[in-house]
């Protein structure tokens, strides 16, 4: 292990058994070096919890709902950092080195990638552009950038607040407060199945509708519901 910070990867899954092995493996490379991955399962009903066997330091099961999955893992972690991954999202080469050098060059104790999305075409690259724009303009990240922070300002802040959606915008806008975010280099790449399945444009309007409700205070339970209309 080098001078590095020792990072916590936190995985919130369900229903992720397709991608679990895969993703798990390109974090060995992590665990070489003596960082740490955790797996918090939402109460999957395939095979997911069987496909981290071998792959993590801890899988543990807790209530469903992003936000409860994050907080249980980070209360278990043991690293300076905590990095929380979506199954779907993979880290460039040497995230954890682009990591610490942001942290430390940029002042900061938070913060996470820009994105691309994983099909090539022009119109994702767009969103992805859009995306990226949009994190920077507000210090607000969604959850597939891979958001990560020193885990005693996370827990200083309360971890993630309560809430069934939104949270990794919620958190942001408190981190937001303590200090400007880190932009590492390198980008992650997280799937563009949603775009792909719901049609890109419609995936859009979506997102614009459920920020602009949450904005105007439309609770995040009915937001939820709106989101995955034929989900749990």
């Amino acid at each position: 292990m080098t001078d590095l910070k020792t990072i916590s990867l936190v995985l919130p899954v369900r229903n992720e058994a397709r991608l679990m092995r895969e993703q798990l493996q390109r974090l060995q490379c992590y665990r070489a070096k003596g960082h740490e991955v955790i797996v918090i399962d939402g109460g999957s009903v395939d095979a997911t919890v069987e496909q981290t066997k071998g792959l993590v330091d801890r899988c543990e099961v807790s209530a469903a709902g992003r936000s409860n999955q994050m907080n249980h893992g980070a209360s278990e972690a043991k690293g300076d950092i905590l990095l929380f991954l979506h199954a779907d999202t993979e880290l460039p080469i040497n995230a954890d080195e682009c990591i610490c050098n942001a942290l430390t060059a940029q002042d900061s104790r938070w913060g996470w990638f820009d994105i691309k999305l994983s099909k090539p075409q022009l119109a994702f690259r767009v969103v992805a552009a859009m995306m990226n724009l949009r994190a920077r303009l507000t210090s607000v990240s969604t959850g597939d950038q891979a958001l990560f922070v020193e885990r005693e300002l996370f827990q200083e802040v309360g971890g993630f607040p309560p809430l069934a959606l939104m949270e990794d915008i919620a958190i942001s806008k408190v981190l937001r407060r303590r200090g400007s975010p880190a932009r590492p280099v390198g980008l992650v790449t997280t799937s563009s199945r949603r775009w792909e399945e719901n049609g890109l444009i419609s995936t859009i309007l979506l997102m614009w509708r459920l920020r602009f409700l949450y904005f105007i205070g439309v609770k995040p339970q009915k937001l939820r519901e709106i989101y995955y209309p034929s989900h749990d």
